[in-house]
C-alpha cells in the first residue's frame, strides 16, 4: 500500500513539472510570436499607373529591391491606364492599413480624394515622379520636369539656327508633368521656330503618336523639328518619318533614354534623349518612403512645390541631355544600357 501511495505520488510529481515546462513552453512560444508581431516588416503600397512605357518596369524593380534591403515589404499594384482602377487599388492599400502609399499617378487630379483619405487613416503618401494635385502628400519626388522641356527646346534650337516649323506630340493633359514640360518647352524655344502642330496622347498610348504624325505631316511636309512627351512616342513618330523618307531629316527629341531612341541617336535619326536617371529616383523613393514609415526626418529635401493647394516637400532630380557625343560617359558607362545594344546597328567607335 506505502509503495502504491509512493508511486502515485511520484506520478503527480512528475505530471506538475511536465505540466509546468509545457506552460513555460507555451510562454516562450507567446513571447517568440509577440516579438515577430513587432518587428513586422514596414509595409509599402506602390501603385503605378501602368508599364506601357518602358522605364516604370525599371523602377519598380529597383524600387522593390531597394525597400527589401531596408527592411520593408511592397505591395505593388499595376491599373494598366484605369484611374477608377488605381483608386480602388489605394482604397485597398488603406484598408490593408500600409504604413506608406506610393503613387504614380495616372491622372494628377483624380487620385486627390482618395490620396486624402490614406493620410486622414494615418498613412504617408508620396507622389512618385508625377505630383498628384491637391492632395498634400508627405513628399514628392521626380524630376525637373520644367528642365526637361528647357532640354527639348535646347537641342531643337541647336539643330534649327535658321527656324521652321516644329511639331509637338505629347503625352496625356491629366499627366502634371507634361503641363511642366511643355511650360519649360515654351520658356526656351526659340521665337522662329513655330509649332504649326501639336497633340496630347491619352493614357500615352504610342500608336496615337504614330497616327498624329501622319496627320501632321500631310498638312506640313516640310517640318523640320518633332518635340515627343518621351521616346515610346518618339518611336512611333520615327515609324511616320520614315515612311515619308523623313527620318533623320527632320530633328527628333524625345526623354527617358529608352534602348531604341539611344539606338536611333547613334543612328543619326533621333537628336536627344532628355535622360533620367530613373534607378536613382526610385532607390531615393524607396529610402524616403521607408524614411517617412518610420517617422525619421527626410534629411536633404530642401524645396517645396505647390499642389494647388499644399506647400510639398519636394526632392527635385536633374535629367540630362543625351546625344552622341556623351551617349558612351551617360548611358554606358552609367550601366543604363549595354555598348553592343546601343551600337547595335552601327559601328562602334
Amino acid at each position: 500500500m506505502k509503495m502504491w501511495r509512493g508511486k502515485w505520488l511520484l506520478m503527480v510529481i512528475l505530471c506538475c513539472v511536465f505540466m509546468v515546462g509545457c506552460r513555460e513552453d507555451v510562454a516562450q512560444v507567446d513571447k517568440e510570436a509577440g516579438q515577430e508581431e513587432g518587428d513586422k516588416p514596414l509595409q509599402i503600397g506602390l501603385s503605378i499607373d501602368s508599364f506601357v512605357i518602358e522605364r516604370w518596369i525599371r523602377d519598380r524593380d529597383v524600387f522593390v529591391s531597394t525597400a527589401k534591403e531596408l527592411g520593408a515589404e511592397v505591395n505593388v499594384q499595376n491599373a494598366n491606364g484605369d484611374v477608377n482602377e488605381q483608386i480602388e487599388q489605394i482604397k485597398y492599400f488603406i484598408k490593408k492599413r500600409m504604413d506608406v502609399i506610393v503613387v504614380v499617378a495616372g491622372d494628377s487630379e483624380a487620385l486627390s480624394d482618395v490620396l486624402k483619405k490614406a493620410k486622414e487613416a494615418g498613412i504617408k503618401t508620396v507622389s512618385y515622379d508625377r505630383l498628384i494635385k491637391n492632395a498634400g502628400a508627405d513628399i514628392y519626388i521626380s524630376f525637373d520636369n520644367e528642365e526637361v522641356g528647357r532640354l527639348m527646346a535646347k537641342s531643337l534650337n541647336q539643330k534649327i539656327p535658321e527656324g521652321g516649323k516644329v511639331f509637338m506630340i505629347q503625352g496625356p493633359q491629366t499627366d502634371n508633368n507634361v503641363r511642366l514640360i511643355r511650360n519649360g518647352f515654351d520658356l526656351e524655344i526659340n521665337k522662329n521656330l513655330e509649332v504649326v502642330y501639336e497633340n496630347n496622347c491619352d493614357g500615352w498610348i504610342a500608336e496615337n503618336a504614330y497616327n498624329y504624325a501622319k496627320e501632321a505631316l500631310e498638312e506640313h511636309p516640310d517640318v523640320k523639328g518633332i518635340m515627343c512627351g518621351n521616346d515610346d512616342l518618339a518611336t512611333q513618330v520615327f515609324r511616320a518619318l520614315s515612311e515619308d523618307r523623313l527620318a533623320g531629316k527632320v530633328y527628333l527629341v524625345g526623354q527617358d533614354g529608352d534602348l531604341m531612341a539611344c539606338q536611333r541617336i547613334m543612328e543619326g535619326t533621333q537628336t536627344m534623349t532628355a535622360f533620367k536617371y530613373v534607378e536613382e529616383e526610385a532607390r531615393l523613393g524607396a529610402e524616403y518612403a521607408v524614411k517617412l514609415g518610420r517617422g525619421e526626418p527626410l534629411e536633404g529635401v530642401k524645396k517645396t512645390i505647390y499642389d494647388g493647394t499644399y506647400e510639398v516637400p519636394y526632392l527635385e532630380l536633374s535629367p540630362v541631355a543625351v546625344n552622341k557625343e556623351n551617349m558612351d560617359s551617360v548611358i554606358i558607362k552609367g550601366g543604363f544600357h549595354s555598348k553592343e545594344d546601343v551600337y547595335l546597328n552601327v559601328k562602334q567607335q
